[in-house]
């Protein structure tokens, strides 16, 4: 790719107008050269890296050069790049606002093939030697077969979805009150985790770990977190420890050795106690035997468990560390849509509750699971964002950072903050609302590459609230840990 540096001074802030604008794909904008630069070759990727993993933190990397650019389009490069990535091209065009951001999703000008996590992917040894969904773009045959194998898979765990969930969460909030009560506060992560895995081996894959080994049912959660974060390490952000986190988590790609034999056990679980589901992606979607397995880990493990890892911290946080009357107001809708104590949850009762989804939604918004969505052009295209056009040239990567694009000031009054109404009060943001790899009100297909569990996670969101508040009068904590509970009364 070219480096260029063409960054105009006379181009208005991207934060200068208050007015909300909807974004709009006929409106006709000034086409503008794409501003930023990637510098010298080897020097300038090493030093965003350095200013992304240490000295500015992925927010204000993003938002010090749509500020310095006065553009939500400019030149960049992100991680992991420089000294042993040689192999990987970090140049991208950033993209940050809700308008640009859309032209992620449009399959007829973009393509998905190994750009999950960028430029980099991990190797295939940790997939089993193939790649996977995740990988593929729609134009592949595969992938069709494969996204169908989820989708079913989804579709079938309804039946048994909401009993399990129900029963993991007792156990989760069971351990939860007993530190409660025994240390006066809780570090929840490890319970949830665990929950997380439970539930969800039961749930999308039809296997109880606990029918397996000691070993899978007590540890299955902490196997699965070294499989995830060994192969997303050189591009994740941890924020500490430095300069020891530079020199030895992002410098280079961690072997697949170093989890092979977890690997294994993981693989040995779901080959055996998901046999049902692992004959049927054979049977009636055409996959063979290795191919079904390791989507199916790669659906539980990656997907599902290192999404809702990554989601319900956050919306724990949002809901527990309020101080405005959101609780009681969440109570009170709560047992009203259920109509007394001991109702069991429903997908029907809370698909009623408009203020529980609302801070599901917003909380989506501000701390997306996935930060970061990538696509490239797979034709020369004309990019928009709410001022100005930019010429896409076959083959850029894009590089759609979440936590800016859905604070789009066009877009979100004061998008820098938590409203729990928000969604309440203007269900068409709904259309804006982009953290699952598409809008929230566009369906996950074979031909698309939108979160096949979308609707899972939303719903499975509002079914934890609601049992919170069936359980709990109220709730206090953050992110990390609870520290004070209050019983149903």
């Amino acid at each position: 790719m070219t480096t260029t540096n063409m960054g105009h001074s006379e181009q208005p802030s991207p934060f200068s107008s208050s007015q909300l604008l909807p974004p709009s794909s006929t409106t006709s904008h000034p086409l503008r050269d794409i501003p930023g630069s990637y510098g010298p070759r080897l020097l300038g990727p090493f030093l965003d890296r350095l200013d992304y993993f240490w000295f500015q933190g992925p927010d204000n990397f993003y938002r010090k050069r749509m500020e310095k650019h006065r553009s939500t389009v400019f030149r960049t490069n992100v991680p992991p790049s420089f000294p042993f990535y040689l192999n990987v091209n970090p140049n991208v065009v950033a993209i940050l606002d809700c308008e640009s951001f859309s032209h992620l999703f449009d399959m007829e000008i973009v393509e998905k093939r190994n750009v999950l996590i960028g430029d980099f992917m991990p190797s295939v040894k940790f997939t089993g030697d193939m790649r996977v969904c995740a990988y593929l773009d729609p134009s592949e045959p595969q992938h069709a077969k494969i996204k169908s194998f989820g989708l079913d898979l989804l579709k079938r765990s309804s039946r048994v979805w909401i009993e399990e969930l129900e029963s993991g969460l007792g156990t989760m909030w069971d351990t939860i009150d007993l530190s409660v009560a025994k240390g006066g506060s809780a570090k929840y992560f490890s319970p949830l985790q665990k929950f997380l895995f439970h539930f969800l081996s039961k749930t999308i894959v039809g296997a109880d770990p606990s029918s397996f080994s000691q070993e899978i049912s007590d540890s299955g959660h902490t196997i699965m977190d070294k499989w995830l974060y060994l192969q997303i390490l050189p591009a994740f952000y941890i924020g500490s420890f430095q300069p020891l986190t530079e020199i030895f988590l992002h410098s280079w790609a961690y072997p697949f050795a170093l989890v092979r034999g977890d690997y294994q056990k993981l693989y040995k679980f779901v080959e055996k106690e998901g046999n049902e589901a692992v004959e049927r992606g054979k049977a009636e979607f055409g996959l063979n035997h290795e191919e079904a397995v390791h989507n199916l880990l790669f659906f539980l493990g990656f997907n599902a468990f290192g999404g809702f890892t990554a989601f319900l911290p956050t919306l724990i946080n949002a809901i527990a560390s309020e101080t405005t009357d959101l609780q009681e107001r969440l109570r009170k809708e709560v047992r009203a849509k259920l109509g007394g104590a001991g109702v069991r949850l429903s997908f029907e009762s809370v698909k009623e509750m408009e203020l529980v989804k609302s801070v599901v939604y917003e909380t989506l918004r501000l701390n997306p699971p996935v930060t970061t969505q990538f696509a490239r052009a797979k034709k020369d295209f004309r990019l928009k964002s709410h001022d100005s056009s930019f010429d896409i040239k076959q083959g850029e990567l894009l590089c759609g950072y979440q936590r800016l694009a859905m604070r789009d000031p066009k877009v979100f009054h004061d998008p820098e903050k938590f409203d729990p109404d928000r969604f309440l009060k203007k269900p068409e943001l709904l259309n804006y609302l982009y953290w699952s790899n598409g809008s929230q009100r566009s369906s996950p297909s074979p031909s698309n590459k939108q979160c096949p569990g979308k609707d899972f996670v939303t719903i499975t969101g509002c079914l934890f609230v609601a049992y919170m508040f069936q359980r709990y009068d109220s709730i206090t904590g953050n992110s990390k840990s609870i520290t004070a509970l209050q019983k149903a009364t």
